[in-house]
């Protein structure tokens, strides 16, 4: 947290350091306010790290959130900017351009159900990435079903475009296995707290220890331009279908509990009793993926390449639509100084002397007006133009490839 505001009590009561409510500017090199109602919220920067702070003026008393999600490396000052009232957009001046776009949820659903959860005030960052990523494929079904199968042709065939989130555990590793790599080995304690915190779409206990499917895990598939798998059971679907992600959901049926068996018993690596136990769970898997409303499409796997043909037809990917992939850009490269207005959902960034009706080509636009996500994974749908003119609104609009 930082030391002490920016701003004196006197200041913020008397509106020093903002232009107006809901929009605020840089003042003093290391802060800024913005006002939502009787409470005016400060994130103020040390060399160490951002802090965040509300001033109640109904109570003329400070409060000291709890904050959630990743906190963004400090930064050489930074401008905020209030969004809808539930988010306010944070701009860190000197930082890399993947790296300065960030969001401070103040009003979220993710930040009410946390407020429940911890009794008070709670703010979540969030970081800011340009662009669209593919839903992430949720695929489920009964062991023996051979989603696995048509999950390789697919990971075969588009090697660029689909990615595996890696799991976390509490147990140990064994024989060769690498930490980041076949799991992310991590503390029973520090998991819980992680779930606790709203970090983990789906876990479970498996032999007393646990597993799970992290937010973070997911969106570093994502970062990297690809389409995100998760091979799942059906109790892990309904979790991840309850969270905030906005997945395509896919149950893998067989064509029968007959064919199931047989399948089953020719791969010759169970025991009679493990068969049975789960051809006992499949029962009950197929009747949840077919009654429920977890998933979006059930595919039925009689003939392996006809169920793959249908698998890529869903994800676009026979021929008859065109997929719509996409590598978001790495960021904004921002000028060393500059200044903030707000137009509507696009913010102008001005690193120009131009005046306000005269042209100017030193404008970049932030379009905010179709964000998706938000903490505790990342912001996207960030759209980036250039501006060839700023008169009568906004106008040559230029999108940024």
């Amino acid at each position: 947290m930082g030391e002490a505001p920016v701003f004196s009590v006197d200041d913020l009561q008397n509106g020093n350091g903002f232009r107006c409510a809901g929009f605020s500017l840089k003042s003093n090199g290391s802060g800024t306010t913005t006002v939502i109602g009787d409470k005016i919220y400060v994130i103020d920067e040390t060399d160490e790290s951002f802090g965040v702070k509300i001033y109640d003026k109904s109570t003329s008393k400070w409060v000291i959130p709890t904050v959630r999600g990743i906190e963004p490396k400090p930064c050489k000052g930074h401008s905020a900017v209030l969004l809808n009232g539930d988010r306010i957009l944070v701009i860190k001046k000197g930082s890399s351009p993947e790296d300065c776009i960030w969001f401070l949820e103040v009003d979220t659903p993710y930040v009410r159900e946390q407020k429940k959860m911890v009794g008070a005030e709670v703010f979540a960052w969030s970081k800011g990435v340009i662009g669209y990523n593919e839903k992430p494929v949720v695929i489920s079904g009964p062991s023996g079903v051979g989603k696995g199968t048509l999950i390789s042709k697919l990971m075969k065939e588009f090697p660029s475009m689909f990615g595996f989130s890696v799991s976390h555990t509490t147990r140990a590793p064994r024989g060769m296995e690498k930490d980041g790599v076949h799991y992310h080995f991590t503390e029973r304690s520090v998991m819980e707290k992680d779930i606790k915190d709203g970090k983990f779409l789906e876990f479970a206990s498996v032999h007393g220890n646990l597993y799970g499917t992290s937010v973070e895990a997911v969106e570093v598939v994502a970062d990297a331009g690809k389409r995100c798998i998760l091979d799942i059971d059906v109790q892990g679907a309904r979790s991840v279908r309850a969270s905030t992600l906005d997945a395509i959901f896919i149950f893998i049926c067989p064509p029968s509990m007959e064919e199931l068996e047989e399948r089953l018993r020719a791969r010759g690596t169970e025991t009679e009793e493990q068969i049975l136990k789960r051809l006992r769970n499949a029962k009950a898997e197929i009747e949840q993926g077919k009654s429920s409303d977890i998933f979006d499409h059930i595919l039925y796997n009689d003939k392996l390449e006809e169920c793959y043909e249908s698998l890529k037809k869903l994800l676009g990917l026979d021929g008859s639509t065109v997929a719509n992939h996409q590598i978001s850009p790495k960021g904004i490269d921002l000028p060393a100084d500059y200044s903030v207005s707000k137009v509507d959902n696009k913010i102008i960034i001005n690193s120009g002397t131009a005046e306000l009706g005269k042209a100017s080509k030193n404008l970049i636009v932030l379009d905010v007006s179709s964000l998706k996500g938000g903490s505790p994974g990342r912001t996207r749908g960030l759209q980036v133009y250039t501006v060839d003119s700023f008169s009568d609104g906004l106008k040559g609009v230029n999108k940024l490839s």
